[in-house]
């Protein structure tokens, strides 16, 4: 049995297809974790989306923050966007099963036994592992409660920008969102920016990739995540793994097998 983290499909389904099979994915024996933007930007949304749900219990998902933005559209919070392709998953006759499906899916999902932490985005500084289980799980019950439409109203915005244990509210969610979701570069001290999203070396003075920074993680947990696609896949520090490797920008969909962190990469094929 092995475990496979695959990186941003982002509706790119023929391409995760290929990836499989270049794999030797084994549906009986082997496991799939998502590191979120399932969806968004390819031409196969609702193919994609389709496909991952229907593996149940072989699939470990989290949600990105095209996910997230998918949830809002639907729940009639946000409106489509120009390159947004989620118009079938929109009209689907399974939509709304769909939609429940996805708004049940966690933001962090951790296997102790591998020791590795998956979120979207990655962790920040200031949060430790009990820290970050916590907090990502007051963002899924809320979710998943009929305090959805309350969330996903006022989910958008870089502010607050900096954590702060005090938070409250909406604010409080926002922040753990925008953490788990969206974040690439902050300072020491966990403050946001969430206005850059080019390569390391764009960074402002005093911000620089979120995994440089010394973490309050166990340094031995290992740490997956995705939504970076200038990073191409590189993140040199130890125990840190970039898996959105671009491909629906042309480059290539990516595969990490925890048990011996063998990369396997398939290339775009839009």
């Amino acid at each position: 049995m092995a475990t496979y983290v695959i990186g941003d499909i982002q509706g790119c389904f023929a391409p995760l297809m290929t990836l499989l099979d270049n794999i030797g994915y084994e549906p009986e024996q082997d496991r799939l974790w998502f590191a979120g933007d399932l969806i968004n930007r390819g031409p196969e949304s609702l193919a994609t989306l389709r496909f991952i749900k229907a593996l149940g219990g072989n699939a470990k998902v989290v949600l990105g923050n095209h996910d997230l933005h998918l949830l809002a559209v639907a729940h009639g919070h946000a409106h489509l966007k120009k390159n947004d392709t989620l118009g079938p998953i929109l009209q689907a006759s399974d939509r709304d099963e769909l939609m429940d499906w996805l708004r049940q899916q966690p933001l962090c999902h951790y296997d102790a036994e591998l020791n590795t932490v998956m979120t979207h985005a990655g962790v920040p500084p200031c949060w430790d592992l009990t820290d970050l289980l916590s907090l990502a799980g007051e963002v899924e019950s809320i979710l998943r409660s009929d305090r959805v439409d309350e969330f996903l109203s006022d989910m958008y915005g870089n502010k607050p920008d900096q954590w702060d244990a005090q938070l409250l509210g909406q604010e409080r969610l926002r922040a753990i969102t925008n953490y788990l979701t969206r974040m690439r570069f902050c300072t020491a001290d966990s403050k946001l920016d969430l206005k850059s999203k080019e390569g390391p070396t764009t960074a402002k003075k005093g911000y620089a990739p979120w995994f440089e920074f010394p973490r309050r993680i166990d340094r031995q947990c290992r740490i997956v995540f995705g939504h970076w696609a200038a990073l191409e896949g590189q993140a040199p520090i130890s125990n840190i793994h970039a898996l959105d490797t671009g491909c629906v920008w042309g480059g290539s969909l990516t595969a990490l097998r925890l048990e011996d962190e063998q990369r396997f990469a398939t290339p775009c094929q839009l």
